[in-house]
């Protein structure tokens, strides 16, 4: 992975997690379904109208905006919802075994051995990030979480293709334009009277919501695609995932004043040494070019 795809790759898991962060206080009057639908609704509608509707691909972009999306959603928000905020983003990194297990069989993407161990490094700094968080008793949550990320994965292996025919922000804001008005839609059915919650939300809710849609989703998802469309899934998920919790945590400190704790230190350094690892791995077409 050259400097470039690399520097856009970490501003993934920058901008996510700060804006992960910032979202909490949107949560006590957006539910997560409608957060999540406002979030890519306002970021097609911002979008679409610079980038033609991508003919000979509106199939294939509905069904990755249903996995990778709608379907992902549902089921993670459901699981989450029975676990504890710890073992959530500790489960969430199974996104990257399953991105490349799926990479491996469906695009032929064979992973190296160092940059497996370097993904099994950052699983473990990630583990002492989090607290080294207990499941007992949360067995249905656990799965839940753990097969939201697996269909997350999945739909990145299915959007890679795409992302070599597409330009990236054309496929943030069609995978939008499917995915807004359905999550929406579902949180109307699951958490009532949406009206309601437009009503009274905050203006700050409001804000919060417009800058999800109109910076984070472009800005993260399209430095995303741009680099998975020259990248193995392998060398780039857990750069886009694994840093998530680390920047979130960096973000909670400084906008929150939550303290640091050595948890912090020594799983955030064991993540950066694990990342390098990977980040610095060269494929077989990158050792056959040199």
């Amino acid at each position: 992975m050259n400097i470039r795809d690399t520097l856009l790759a970490a501003l993934v898991p920058i901008f996510l997690g700060f804006g992960f962060v910032i979202a909490k206080p949107a949560m006590e009057y957006f539910p997560p379904f409608l957060l999540t639908g406002l979030r890519f609704t306002f970021a097609a509608s911002i979008l679409i109208w610079w980038f033609p509707i991508p003919k000979g691909f509106l199939k294939k972009i509905f069904i990755v905006s249903f996995v990778a999306n709608t379907l992902q959603y549902g089921i993670t928000f459901t699981g989450l919802s029975m676990i504890d905020a710890s073992a959530a983003v500790l489960l969430v990194q199974t996104e990257v075994a399953f991105g490349v297990v799926f990479a491996y069989f469906m695009l032929k993407e064979k992973p190296t051995t160092r940059s497996l161990i370097g993904i099994s490094i950052a699983f473990i700094g990630v583990y002492i990030l989090t607290g080294s968080p207990s499941l007992d008793g949360k067995f249905i949550g656990a799965t839940l979480t753990i097969t939201g990320a697996g269909i997350w994965a999945l739909g990145q292996v299915l959007v890679k293709p795409l992302s070599k025919e597409i330009n990236p922000l054309a496929l943030v804001a069609w995978l939008a334009l499917f995915s807004g008005p359905i999550l929406i839609a579902l949180s109307a059915i699951f958490d009532g009277n949406t009206i309601n919650y437009f009503k009274t939300a905050s203006l700050d809710s409001w804000i919060i919501a417009i800058y999800l849609g109109f910076i984070m989703q472009p800005i993260s998802y399209g430095c995303f695609y741009y680099v998975l469309k020259n990248n193995p899934l392998y060398k780039v998920l857990p750069i886009v995932t694994m840093g998530i919790p680390l920047t979130g945590l960096l973000a909670a400190i400084f906008l929150l004043g939550e303290k640091p704790t050595s948890e912090l230190y020594i799983g955030g350094a064991i993540i950066f040494i694990g990342v390098v690892m990977i980040v610095f791995t060269k494929t077989k077409e990158e050792k056959e070019d040199k």
